[in-house]
């Protein structure tokens, strides 16, 4: 991860997690996270955040949860002045390594269909495609998004 710094999402984060969420979300027409809605989340068994940094600036977020032995993405956020110079990918590996330190087999995630440069990022990841959710994401006043539902396997038989 050159280039970058990380350190857990907390408590005094919510606020600009929360700003980096909405600035890459909303765009696509989907309703941002509040900051209540990152604190409820973190709160939830088994839920943990990152929040990536760059020359001391919070660049990108990620929160996930582990259960069993399972783990979610449940959302990543980069600033747009970020994207496409490593920040998504420092992003996922370090929910990953949380996954495997959690003692997860196995890391779902949805990603938007039409959302390409996502899937390119998750597909180099060894993602692979397991479900589909049509129309799943609202795109404000375009038509629904189906979600693509991936899957990687991260130990053995996981």
């Amino acid at each position: 991860m050159a280039g970058f710094d990380r350190r857990a999402l907390c408590v005094p984060d919510f606020d600009v997690a929360s700003d980096l969420h909405r600035a890459a979300f909303t765009p696509l027409g989907e309703r941002a996270w509040t900051r209540q809605d990152m604190a409820e989340l973190c709160a939830s068994p088994g839920v943990s955040g990152v929040l990536l940094l760059s020359g001391g600036k919070e660049i990108g977020v990620a929160l996930s949860r582990v259960v069993a032995d399972e783990a979610e993405l449940l959302t990543i956020a980069v600033d747009a002045g970020h994207r496409r110079r490593g920040a998504g990918r420092a992003l996922l590996e370090a929910v990953i390594d949380r996954a495997l330190a959690a003692g997860a087999v196995s890391l779902f995630l949805e990603v938007g269909a039409d959302n390409p440069a996502a899937c390119s990022l998750y597909e180099q990841k060894d993602f692979r495609v397991v479900g589909r959710r049509a129309g799943y994401y609202q795109r404000g006043t375009g038509p629904n998004a189906d979600a693509l539902v991936m899957r990687l396997a991260l130990r053995p038989g996981g």
